[in-house]
């Protein structure tokens, strides 16, 4: 521990700390443009500079080490004024077209130039050249708002291991883009779509399908219909100001019903419609690989998660047979609705409308895959981020903390809790693990209330291991396996697995990735701004949703035996398999 003096006060802080993580924790708010939390400090925007003494210049907060002794002032008359000018200068370069800017009331440059008191800018000159790339479903950049703050490089290339973002050129001249100042299409690009999550300003956003939906909903010849991740309903809040984890569920219900949805449904209902067929895909492969001592590809990896599955196909295709042959959630939905549902209410597939809302920004680029049409027509037809769901809201007029609790609509809306931690890092692997532990054995997963814990939390990679002992006489053959399970969020740890599977030194059955940090809850959709504080009160959301719910577990949701029952016969069926799986290709990468 070392003593230092920040804004007159004396304090005791860890050698090796910076200014700006000191700051934060005596609640002094250094404001930047270009940090990230938990990745190496950049110093790029110079807005963090704080006065040292004894130093020649200003320093950056987020790339100062705090020595013995130092005294720091970190708002002090010439710290502000050199504040101002650094933003100034971003806002005499930034093209930011600000009344009708999709940032217009989350622009972080435009909430700083307000804090810092800049009325006008006095430095005319010329701005950067504009360039908009609308070529991905998901995403659209707009080079004339970048400020070339490289957060977007950072997350691409750090936390995702993709790098399909760089800095190009020097000086004023600099473009952030991919390489040879391609579009996103031309490029690896997943679509995460957390670049745009982390972008202050407005240079990268995600492909709005608000007005789409609009035009289906005021067609009296469509019925159209809405579907809600689980994350949704641990972050919509945020949109009307709620603290981040608050539980809107029953207030989204009655908001998507007062927009004019003819049907309410809950992504849940076939998120235990996965665990189904994917927890009998995991068996299946086990036996064959166990008893009848058959080449099999082990581990087997979740495909809940679209910009994982892309990430696979452009850097790992000869692990694509190792993906769960299960459609997404979403995707599972609009199969079921555009056919199930469709037969139950009368309607044509051609005049059903499935709509989603979703966390994640790369669910836009999954709708519209041509594997994704197995009710005939495009299975699921405008995805919403949660973002554009907190505008639609606000669009209609809404005051949403006022709305009453509604429920979700049958048969669709019925889920359990196990659908809830769908959300989660670790939370797709516990409810399989819920499910198909107490079908081999008749008995609940020996855990401390259904928890899984050593797959939770926000650790990179993590590891559980679980025995399998008194099973029921048909799934005797698995008697003493130690079943190995691995969860990874983000790419970069989903690489991390992949490479120790090619070393042989991944001994796992079962493997879930999620792309993004801390799983859905932390999707390139949410609203903004994301840190890990925000992720874990997230995260706790969704754990008390699912502890609070009588049915817990995905095989003993009623309705989901209906469906079985009535339509879909048994898990990985014909007509499942028709329904519910695809299947992958490798992509060129450049």
């Amino acid at each position: 521990m070392i003593e230092v003096t920040l804004n007159g006060e004396k304090t005791t802080v860890p050698a090796g700390t910076t200014i700006l993580e000191a700051a934060r924790g005596l609640g002094i708010r250094i404001p930047t443009l270009c940090h990230l939390e938990g990745k190496p400090p950049l110093g790029a925007c110079r807005v963090c500079l704080v006065e040292v003494e004894g130093a020649r210049t200003l320093m950056a907060a987020c790339a100062t080490v705090l020595a013995p002794n130092m005294v720091v002032k970190t708002h002090s008359g010439r710290v502000r004024a050199a504040r101002r000018q650094v933003v100034q200068l971003l806002l005499s370069e930034h093209d930011g077209d600000c009344q009708v800017c999709d940032r217009n009331e989350d622009c972080e440059l435009r909430e700083l130039a307000h804090e810092l008191g800049i009325e006008r800018v006095p430095y005319e000159g010329v701005r950067a050249k504009a360039a908009r790339d609308e070529s991905t479903p998901a995403l659209i950049r707009d080079n004339a708002k970048c400020i070339k703050c490289r957060r977007c490089v950072t997350v691409c290339g750090e936390m995702q291991g993709v790098g399909a973002l760089f800095p190009q050129g020097r000086g004023f001249d600099t473009v952030i883009g991919p390489a040879f100042t391609q579009d996103l299409d031309g490029v690896a690009c997943v679509q995460c779509g957390q670049c745009a999550a982390v972008c202050p300003v407005g240079a990268i956003t995600e492909r709005s399908h608000i007005d789409e939906v609009w035009k289906a909903i005021e067609d009296p010849t469509k019925v159209v219909v809405v579907q809600t991740a689980p994350a949704i309903r641990a972050a919509l809040g945020e949109c009307f100001d709620y603290e981040p984890g608050t539980l809107v569920t029953g207030k989204m219900v009655t908001a998507l019903r007062r927009l004019g949805f003819d049907g309410v449904f809950d992504t849940n209902f076939t998120a235990d419609l996965t665990i189904m067929e994917e927890g009998t895909e995991l068996l299946l492969r086990l036996k064959k690989a166990l008893v009848e001592k058959e080449p099999v590809a082990l581990p087997m990896f979740t495909s809940c998660s679209p910009g994982w599955i892309k990430f696979a196909e452009y850097y790992y295709p000869q692990y694509l047979p190792n993906l769960s042959s299960c459609k997404s959630p979403q995707q599972m939905f609009g199969a079921v609705a555009k056919t199930y549902y469709a037969q139950k209410i009368g309607c044509k597939p051609e005049n059903m409308v499935v709509v989603s809302v979703m966390p994640c920004t790369a669910k836009k680029f999954e709708a519209q895959r041509p594997e994704m049409n197995s009710s005939g027509v495009q299975d699921v037809d405008y995805v919403l981020t949660t973002r554009e769901l907190g505008r639609m809201i606000d669009q209609a007029g809404i005051e949403f903390r006022n709305l009453p609790d509604g429920q979700m609509d049958d048969p669709l809306g019925l889920s359990s809790g196990a659908a809830d931690i769908f959300a989660n890092t670790g939370g797709v692997m516990e409810a399989a693990l819920r499910t198909v532990y107490e079908l081999i054995s008749g008995r609940e997963l020996p855990v401390k209330n259904l928890h899984l814990t050593a797959v939770a939390g926000l650790d990179g990679v993590k590891e559980a291991t679980l025995k399998l002992e008194n099973l029921l006489p048909e799934w005797a053959f698995l008697e003493g396996v130690e079943v190995k399970v691995a969860v990874a969020h983000g790419l970069s740890n989903a690489r991390k697995v992949l490479e120790a599977l090619k070393r042989g030194e991944a001994p796992y059955h079962f493997v879930e990735v999620m792309t993004c940090p801390g799983g859905c809850i932390g999707g390139g959709g949410q609203p903004r701004f994301t840190d890990d504080s925000v992720r874990l009160k997230r995260i706790a959301a969704i754990y008390a949703e699912d502890e609070g719910k009588t049915l817990r577990k995905s095989h003993e949701n009623e309705q989901i035996k209906k469906i079985y029952q009535d339509f879909l016969k048994t898990p990985g069926s014909h007509t499942s398999h028709e329904l519910l799986h695809t299947k992958y290709a490798g992509r060129a990468k450049v």
